[in-house]
């Protein structure tokens, strides 16, 4: 009996030494040889593979004349077309490919071609090296008769680039660049590098881990078979033992008592769990829409923040006496200051609109004159777009009962989000039609239809489906989130249509009769 006991303790001991010990001693082998070949070939591996890549441009770009000298680029799509430069395809599509962007500049600095955004930028640091003026702390990789090959950051965005620039067998300059932290083709290099390392190491482990498991398997694959039976709330299978560790049996008869205890106990666990699982939910939606807010609201000041903080500095240090730029760095920052107080009004009154602090004021009034007096303060607007408004009234008008006030401000979003994506036809139609017991309005404008995933986003807040134009006239992604809760505290429908030629915007209204004259 004695030497039974010791045969179990010394079995106990042997299968936790040997698990303890391979787990620990393969993951500790795993981490060193990750971290060493991390650290030592990735990031030169990575380089490598982006040094080839220019030189193949490079090359190409000496074969590459364009057709005739086009003027620097204006604006940040300058350049982005190839066929409107008459780029070769080859060549837009190995930068593409890479995401590579690059510029093309005569003898004399004037420019002749390029790829990719920020085309003026680009331009003008190759200038810069060209005549020693742009002075950075580049870190020179390869420097040859006829080009460079560095490392250099961006002094305000503090991206890192690798960068290539030289003079052409023809005489142009060419600057070519490629973001060293460019998530797709960093993940996709190191994926590819880390998946023929890991393979070994897997095949490798998964071998003598099977070897010394193999004997411990039968009482696994019974434990596990009787906990998806618990897993299915069936708790009638039981552990029956077996020739396995005293470890395993120990386990097997905890699984027993657990079994009994969780029988009899499962469904006050489960009421609990359920409730417990629903408070959980709640608090991280609502720590999730805090995170995203604090995040929009922080993103949409950063920019306007910088202009100003950036002119008042201007102003400041007299950068320039002229009176007329100064006059001009004013109006930036007044403009500014005009778009964040339009956007922290904003967020108040949707904020006291989802919390219900806002009460609605029912009232009977003609929804037609509300169009018509929108129409009327935007007169000056819509010249200034150039766009033909067409309302098509009712006969005899309409009459609803809402809150005038909010009414009139969906009406004013729905009308100023039409005016501003409204395309080269220039066309908006407000159309006021009786549908059952509501008034619907809807404002159509003439343009591109939303993309189908972003109709349901839409009504979100600081959601974009254009972030750039978006920022172009001043908007900030709150005034459909508005309007979606000023209808949703009348208990109205609003929405949105995409035709093949334009968008439509529509809400309801409760319909009521004319009142006595």
């Amino acid at each position: 009996m004695k030497f039974h006991q010791k045969d179990k303790k010394q079995l106990h001991y042997s299968l936790r030494g040997q698990i303890v010990g391979l787990f620990i001693g393969l993951l500790l082998l795993t981490l060193m040889i990750i971290v060493t070949i991390n650290g030592i070939f990735l990031e030169e591996y990575y380089i490598f593979r982006k040094e080839a890549v220019l030189k193949s441009v490079f090359r190409a770009l000496e074969s590459y004349v364009p057709e005739e000298t086009q003027d620097a680029p204006e604006g940040e799509n300058k350049g982005n077309d190839p066929q409107e430069e008459e780029i070769p395809e080859a060549l837009a599509k190995l930068s593409t490919e890479n995401n590579l962007n690059w510029v093309l500049l005569d003898s004399y600095g004037q420019y002749l071609s390029g790829w990719g955004q920020r085309g003026s930028l680009i331009a003008a640091r190759l200038f810069g090296y060209m005549y020693g003026i742009e002075k950075t702390d580049a870190k020179v990789l390869e420097h040859t008769g006829q080009f460079i090959i560095q490392k250099t950051k961006e002094p305000f965005m503090g991206v890192e680039y690798l960068e290539m620039w030289g003079i052409l067998e023809n005489g142009n300059i060419c600057l070519i660049r490629s973001p060293l932290e460019s998530i797709r083709e960093s993940a996709q290099i190191s994926n590819i590098f880390y998946f023929y390392v890991g393979l070994g190491l897997l095949s490798l482990s998964s071998l003598l881990i099977w070897i010394v498991t193999k004997r411990l398997t039968r009482p696994i694959n019974e434990l596990t078979h009787i906990s998806q039976q618990m897993a299915e709330l069936d708790f009638n299978t039981k552990y029956s033992g077996g020739n396995a560790s005293m470890e395993i049996d120990v386990l097997g008869e905890n699984f027993n008592r657990m079994s009994q205890q969780l029988e009899q106990t499962i469904l006050e666990l489960q009421k609990a769990n359920k409730q417990l699982q629903k408070d959980i939910e709640e608090k991280t939606k609502i720590d999730e829409m805090r995170k995203e807010f604090l995040n929009n609201v922080s993103h949409e000041l950063k920019t306007p923040i910088a202009l100003i903080q950036g002119y008042a500095e201007g102003l400041q240090e007299n950068i320039n006496d002229d009176p007329e730029n100064m006059d001009f760095y004013c109006e930036v920052i007044i403009d500014e200051s005009a778009k964040m107080n339009h956007m922290v009004q904003s967020l108040l009154n949707l904020n006291q609109l989802e919390s219900c602090q806002d009460t609605l004021t029912l009232e009977v009034f003609c929804l037609e004159e509300v169009v018509a007096g929108v129409l009327q303060a935007s007169e000056i607007f819509i010249r200034q777009q150039e766009v033909t408004v067409r309302f098509h009234k009712p006969t005899p008008p309409l009459w609803v009962e809402a809150d005038e006030f909010k009414i009139e401000e969906v009406v004013t979003n729905y009308l100023t989000n039409a005016l501003h994506h409204v395309d080269e036809h220039r066309t908006v139609e407000i159309t006021l039609k009786e549908q059952g017991e509501h008034v619907r309005l809807s404002i159509f404008n003439t343009g591109k239809p939303i993309p189908e995933e972003s109709l349901a986003q839409i009504w979100n807040k600081f959601y974009k489906v254009d972030k750039a134009r978006t920022r172009e006239y001043g908007g900030s992604g709150i005034g459909l989130s508005i309007v979606k809760a000023i209808m949703e505290s009348h208990g109205q429908e609003c929405g949105v249509t995409n035709y093949e030629n334009g968008v439509e915007f529509w809400f309801e209204c409760k319909r009521v009769d004319a009142p006595a004259q």
